[in-house]
């Protein structure tokens, strides 16, 4: 039996409740809106500020900005638009959202993992991975649809949310922020249809909303991943591969009113890999997708450039956060070769920027002497890239002065192959910087 939600707006009438959501929303750390407000400046007045949001949600006053309108450019060419809400709009959104998370997340399909606490990306890859490997489902419906955050449609997106909260206050105060529209280039735009991709809200809307979507799935004996948008539908045979995506494919234009991206929507096996979430998984394996690796590369050679100008602590400092998440995130692939290669190339390119700083081969000399050896040295070209793969920068600048005495991390020391199953999640550690020690 379905629980039915009567009374909640109270719930919002909380200081205390606002003033938990801002610390939520000021630990994300987002940009500000239209108003110029930045979270810095709200917390300047903050007593102030909350007090002004309370006052106007208890009197029903309440009307939250437009959303301002960023491009961001998508890897493939496009560009995603996300809309922006002010600060105050973002409190909001987030005390809302503590209300109703609790409410509808339970009851979601088990294989939906899109931006729901205790859920990740890893699990949904391993969930994936299961009814390959495990099921022998190696027939895949990849789906893709087109601006989904976008093309919401507000009236099933109340409908929705209207099965198990009868609050009419709940209902108009959703009802505002959907339809506060967004400001462009151009000026004010209406919001008819969509929620915005950048509010807080938003995912949890655009999982209710396609929460129909799965349920529909399981009814039907279908198995499913889904990450917000991204649709994995897992499949025994190419025929009833081919049913699926139809009975999918029906029931989200015609049911949901969305629309399925024909040219990227298909049919894969596993055999060719399964592109889902930035890896590619395969019948007996799993390989990071060659464009991740092509951009996680371009942003390092962004900080690694020879003329940069910066010494290589301060070069290590701006490379570890970068190098830790692409690690951390892609040990769940087969990729032990491929992080020891990094590795190597990456190194090389700090050895360059030393040479370069140093600038006279003397330099170089003295380094080798200070570090015990003996001889004659040969003169070479401190600023040429293939000198940076020499016997003698190795000797100047082994891997590990870089690692142990820079702290450069170590994405090749990174355990690979690591699957996370659903009830795994919460043991996890998360990883802890080593403080550096001045002797």
């Amino acid at each position: 039996m379905v629980k039915i939600w009567y009374s909640l707006y109270g719930r919002l009438l909380s200081r205390s409740a606002l003033r938990s959501a801002f610390f939520k929303v000021k630990s994300a750390n987002g940009a500000a809106g239209i108003d110029g407000q930045s979270v810095k400046d709200f917390v300047e007045s903050l007593d102030i500020n909350l007090d002004r949001l309370l006052t106007e949600l208890r009197e029903k006053s309440y009307q939250p900005q437009p959303v301002r309108r960023v491009e961001i450019p998508k890897t493939n060419g496009g560009v995603r638009l996300l809309g922006i809400p002010a600060v105050r709009d973002r409190v909001v959104q987030q005390a809302l959202l503590d209300i109703l998370q609790p409410i509808f997340d339970p009851g979601f399909h088990p294989s939906s993992y899109g931006y729901r606490p205790g859920r990740s990306c890893h699990q949904a890859i391993t969930k994936a991975t299961m009814f390959i490997r495990k099921y022998d489902r190696k027939w895949v419906v990849d789906m893709d649809l087109s601006k989904c955050f976008d093309t919401l449609d507000h009236d099933l997106i109340l409908s929705s949310i209207s099965r198990r909260i009868k609050d009419g206050s709940i209902l108009g105060l959703l009802q505002k922020i959907l339809k506060s529209g967004v400001m462009t280039d151009e000026g004010w735009q209406a919001s008819e249809v969509g929620s915005p991709q950048g509010g807080v809200i938003s995912p949890l809307i655009a999982n209710i909303y396609l929460d129909q979507f799965d349920q529909f799935m399981r009814e039907r004996g279908h198995r499913i991943v889904r990450y917000a948008d991204d649709i994995l539908i897992l499949c025994s045979s190419k025929s009833a591969a081919k049913n699926a995506l139809l009975q999918a494919s029906c029931f989200l234009e015609k049911g949901l009113l969305l629309t399925v991206n024909l040219e990227k929507t298909h049919i894969c096996h596993s055999r060719s890999g399964v592109a889902f979430l930035g890896v590619s998984i395969h019948s007996k394996y799993t390989r990071i997708q060659k464009a991740k690796i092509r951009s996680f590369k371009e942003k390092v050679k962004a900080l690694t450039r020879r003329n940069g100008g910066k010494n290589l602590e301060a070069v290590i400092d701006g490379l570890n956060p970068i190098l830790r998440g692409f690690a951390f995130y892609f040990r769940i692939a087969n990729c032990k070769n491929m992080l020891k290669a990094v590795s190597s190339w990456l190194r090389r390119r700090l050895r360059a920027i030393q040479l370069k700083l140093w600038k006279k081969a003397g330099k170089l000399h003295r380094r080798l002497r200070q570090l015990g050896y003996k001889g004659e040295f040969k003169f070479i070209k401190m600023n040429s890239w293939a000198n940076s793969a020499c016997p003698l920068a190795h000797y100047a600048l082994p891997s590990c002065y870089l690692h142990k005495e820079l702290w450069l991390f170590d994405v090749s020391a990174v355990k690979t192959g690591i699957l996370v199953p659903d009830r795994d999640v919460s043991k996890q550690e998360p990883y802890t910087r080593p403080v550096r020690t001045v002797l």
